[in-house]
């Protein structure tokens, strides 16, 4: 055989083979890479988008909870301030209850001294005029008259 003849026919053969590959090989296995690569790449957007997107959440998440925390400091310092109002609204009611009490607790005892002083007052006329008249009744003895003042200063 001739080298030139085997030459040219595998010549042929590898165009043939050539043109048979990049007619229907190569394209299936081109769009297949083509496919791959866009998969690929579409995952590497989407995971930087969801890595941004996460480092957002974060973000937000942070400010939200700053907010709540701003938000639960100002609740918190209103109650102090409202529970510190309402003690010293009830103490300054219990101060008043208390001078209202002291002061009717002073009038009842103004009365019930100024009563009691009435009544001794109408107990000693009572025995001043007992005494006068027991005095009276009998002589004007000093010595009897003695007797009944001693019995009179026993009675007060």
């Amino acid at each position: 055989m001739n080298l030139n003849a085997t030459l040219l026919a595998q010549l042929v053969v590898f165009f043939i083979l050539a043109w048979f590959t990049m007619k229907f090989v190569w394209p299936p296995i081109m769009k297949a890479l083509d496919e791959r690569a866009s998969k690929v790449a579409d995952g590497l957007a989407a995971a930087e988008k969801a890595r941004a997107d996460l480092v957002m959440a974060e973000k937000r998440a942070a400010e939200e909870m700053g907010k709540a925390k701003n938000v639960a400091g100002e609740v918190r310092a209103g109650a102090e301030k409202q529970a510190a109002q309402l003690i010293e609204q009830a103490r300054a009611e219990a101060a008043k209850i208390v001078a209202q009490a002291r002061e009717a607790a002073e009038k009842e005892a103004v009365t019930a001294m100024q009563a009691a002083r009435d009544k001794l007052r109408e107990d000693v006329a009572a025995l001043a005029v007992r005494g006068a008249g027991q005095i009276l009744q009998r002589e004007v003895d000093a010595k009897t008259h003695s007797e009944l003042l001693k019995n009179l200063k026993n009675e007060l």
